[in-house]
């Protein structure tokens, strides 16, 4: 989807109208809609007939001066980016074959944000999957574009929050293709080249693939147990934005698995197609990734992304194996479906010890558990720094991505290092509290910084998307399938903008 900016009065195709709560007529303000539509507009706020409740739509037909898409923003007191994000995305929603492929959005008092949040809307909405179907020619749609109308003074700063947004949504929609892509088309060598071909149109990134046999090598226990059953080895991806930049970087990590059966201790069979997305995390990487290179940011990044296809077969790791990480720490399986925190294991102690983090965040769905506590409306989240913890979640709060504060009590981690035959279990002691041990889990195989009486852990966060990478059914910005949750948080956190 194109969205230009103009600060002319013309409008083009289908008007969009956002208005708020309460208003009766058209403020004098709003130029260049035809008279006759402006009356027929004027009616249905006089008569009560378009409230303008947030998110309500009216679509009016048959006058000369054209259609109109009227959208509600709700009370003009409450109508802030979020309210204006959604009405974007409300809008692309509604559109029927009748308002045709080009639009107008007309605004009044609103500012340079509010209207890029709703083009942000409109292109975050502007999404399908749709690689595998067949269309006949006479039935392809031709691209959606839209045009802000906007003062002469706006227009400079508007076109760049707008060109700025575009950059973050082909993030958001390549974490989205990703998920949604099958699982025998989307495997981890196949991931991998995705990844390489991706880099090959930007200058200042990099790609590195560590193959099955590498892996093997350099003692990536956990990748290796977890992806070892399947045909479709398992691989590492690890991604450097402006990797000659100097200091301490943001390192993301993704948990990868591009399908979960479960293995050995196989998941029911009801829905396991939806194990397509257990590679959330790793979408979400690389996802992220994208929108940083595609917005111009300058500052170094790091992105690993654990790959696995976990299957059962003779070869499959078993539960009750012991497996040797590339911390060293041994790892008692105790249930080969809890298998994410294993492939992390190593992507963790890689972040910590090969590169030099500012911070390290990793995105997993992780848990059934967490879906329970949350359900599909927020993300889970733990760190190890209080202040970090909060600055991720205030950075969620400011796109519209609900990530939750949780615990990581002392009394987790000594239920996840109770294991009579190993230093840790990949399972909690029993079904409570199942996405704060697996958090409690992932902690142990975060490196310190600094030796002996001046170690202290590196700065770390667990963000658990198991509910809300897919089947988050009430996120506006989303119609069907992956969401691409996070990138936004992440490009936000990262660069403050």
């Amino acid at each position: 989807m194109q969205v230009t900016i103009s600060s002319g009065n013309n409008i083009n195709g289908t008007l969009v109208l956002p208005l708020f709560e309460g208003e009766e007529a058209l403020p004098e303000s709003v130029e260049g809609i035809p008279s006759s539509l402006k009356s027929q507009i004027n009616v249905v706020l006089g008569d009560g007939d378009f409230k303008a409740k947030a998110n309500a739509t009216m679509t009016l037909m048959g006058t000369d001066g054209g259609k109109a898409i009227l959208i509600g923003l709700g009370k003009q007191a409450k109508a802030d980016a979020h309210a204006y994000r959604e009405a974007g995305a409300t809008v692309v929603a509604s559109l029927k074959k009748v308002h045709g492929n080009e639009l107008t959005v007309v605004f009044h008092d609103a500012g340079v944000e509010n209207m890029a949040a709703f083009g942000e809307g409109m292109m975050l909405r502007n999404y399908s999957y749709d690689d595998y179907k067949q269309v006949d020619e006479d039935d392809e749609k031709p691209a959606l574009a839209a045009r802000i109308n906007c003062s002469e003074a706006n227009a400079t700063a508007l076109s760049e929050a707008v060109e700025r947004a575009a950059a973050i949504a082909s993030g958001v929609h390549l974490s989205r293709d990703l998920g949604n892509c099958p699982p025998n088309d989307m495997y981890p060598m196949a991931f991998a080249l995705k990844a390489e071909e991706w880099a090959k149109a930007y200058e200042n990134v990099k790609v590195e693939i560590i193959d099955y046999e590498s892996a093997k090598r350099q003692g990536m226990g956990g990748l290796v147990a977890v992806g070892m059953g399947s045909a479709r080895k398992p691989c590492m991806v690890i991604f450097t934005l402006n990797g000659d930049q100097k200091g301490r970087h943001p390192v993301l990590v993704g948990k990868g698995i591009t399908f979960d059966t479960g293995g050995i201790s196989l998941k029911p069979g009801a829905n396991m197609d939806e194990m397509k997305y257990d590679m959330g995390g790793s979408a979400t990487v690389f996802g992220t990734m994208e929108a940083l290179a595609a917005s111009g940011y300058g500052g170094k990044v790091v992105g690993i992304t654990c790959m696995a296809e976990n299957m059962p077969s003779s070869n499959a790791q078993r539960p009750g194996d012991v497996i040797t990480t590339l911390s060293g720490k041994t790892i008692e399986v105790l249930n080969t479906d809890a298998e994410g925190r294993l492939v992390l294991s190593d992507g963790l102690w890689k972040a910590g010890t090969d590169f030099d983090p500012e911070y390290i965040i990793d995105f997993a769905t992780l848990t059934g558990a967490c879906v329970v506590a949350l359900g599909h409306e927020a993300t889970g989240l733990w760190s190890n720094d209080d202040d970090f913890r909060t600055r991720i979640h205030e950075a969620g709060n400011d796109v519209g991505e609900l990530a939750w504060p949780m615990p990581l009590l002392p009394a987790f981690e000594k239920e996840m290092t109770n294991s009579k035959i190993a230093d840790t279990r990949n399972l909690g002691a029993g079904r409570w509290g199942g996405a704060n041990t697996a958090a409690a889990f992932l902690k142990q195989f975060v490196p310190d910084r600094g030796e002996g009486d001046d170690a202290e852990q590196i700065t770390w966060a667990h963000m658990d998307i198991a509910g809300t990478y897919w089947g988050a059914k009430t996120n506006k910005m989303v119609g069907y399938g992956a969401t691409g949750v996070h990138v936004r948080t992440m490009v936000r956190l990262i660069t403050g903008e």
